[in-house]
């Protein structure tokens, strides 16, 4: 059996949809639902249960059931870069991380969990993953949810007592379907795809550092179709532990993406940018804080055999956008 944890959220049900696709029934989701329509990400999927993450120490604690479990997928944590309680985020992203890793280092089993590119913070010590651990203890998260992140990173790479195979995944900025539930938190296609259809436009930042025009900010965009299989690569190979990047290896601009967004959405690849785009002031709690620029280093996961090619950002975006967006059924 395997454990995902945020397994009804944006990438946890994404990899439940993997699973299905190659089989794999044997699945035991780990989540809180609420109030949210998160449950709508995991009403077609095929699973062996459910429990709520605050129930999974107990659930474990009975030897049959741990005896089941051949790995651990943990994507549950606390994702808002907004968040402000610091020792919730401690406890969600980091004391919950540390028991499952110590679950898998005594089975010997897997364990794969969502570190975050937002470990590396403004970028001024570059995306590399392939590093060693006293350099990733150099980086300097912009947020508290980031460096929730990087202090497990640091931690794990300190334990002598490790799982079978470990692989912390910086995911950079994801995009595609059961992202619905995120609000503000959702991808800027997803964003851009409802700003298109509501008024015809779509806002963009304008830019406040030399060498980036306005709107021409850029990102590592990656589909969660192409992050999802990455991991399930991970899973039934075996990779030598440790932190990877999950990205395209190519930053594009906001501007690539909403234009490609807006042209799949209306199905003309003839827009003009100049028609569609509204630039608009940063504001000013964010203007110190803000990203140009990120892209993933992607040699470490090339060099472990990933070698299929990934989604370009138009291949990606017209998916997304006309297959799940425009669709009454917009799930995987």
């Amino acid at each position: 059996m395997i454990i995902v944890t945020g397994g009804a959220g944006m990438i946890g049900s994404a990899f439940v949809w993997k699973l299905n696709e190659m089989g794999i029934k044997d699945i035991l989701i780990v989540d809180k639902l609420r109030t949210e329509n998160k449950w709508l990400n995991i009403r077609k999927r095929e699973y062996y249960d459910w429990i709520d993450k605050d129930n999974l120490k107990e659930w474990l604690s009975c030897k049959e059931n741990a005896d089941k479990i051949e790995a651990v997928i943990h994507m549950g944590a606390c994702s808002a870069t907004t968040e402000t309680d610091a020792d919730f985020l401690m406890d969600n992203n980091f004391a919950y991380t540390k028991f499952l890793w110590n679950f898998c280092a005594e089975k010997n089993i897997k364990f794969i969990y969502a570190s975050s590119a937002a470990t590396y913070g403004i970028g001024e010590l570059g995306y590399n993953d392939d590093v060693s651990p006293k350099e990733l203890q150099k980086l300097m998260p912009l947020n508290k949810y980031g460096y929730s992140k990087k202090f497990f990173d640091d931690w794990a790479f300190k334990q002598k007592n490790q799982p079978k195979q470990w692989n912390g995944l910086k995911f950079f900025n994801v995009y595609g379907p059961q992202e619905y539930h995120k609000g503000r938190m959702a991808s800027m296609v997803f964003h851009t795809y409802h700003q298109y259809k509501e008024n015809g436009y779509v806002k963009l930042f304008k830019s406040y550092k030399e060498g980036f025009k306005d709107g021409e900010q850029l990102r590592d965009f990656v589909y969660v179709k192409d992050v999802v299989d990455i991991m399930y690569f991970m899973l039934t190979n075996d990779v030598k532990s440790g932190i990877y990047n999950i990205g395209t290896g190519k930053a594009r601009s906001f501007m690539d993406l909403s234009m490609a967004t807006m042209r799949a959405a209306s199905h003309n690849d003839n827009l003009d940018k100049n028609e569609v785009v509204k630039l608009i002031e940063m504001p000013e709690d964010l203007q110190g804080k803000y990203q140009y620029f990120t892209e993933a280093k992607i040699n470490k996961l090339r060099e472990i055999g990933y070698t299929k090619e990934m989604y370009s950002l138009e291949e990606g975006v017209k998916d997304y956008v006309q297959n799940y967006l425009a669709k009454e059924d917009s799930y995987l």
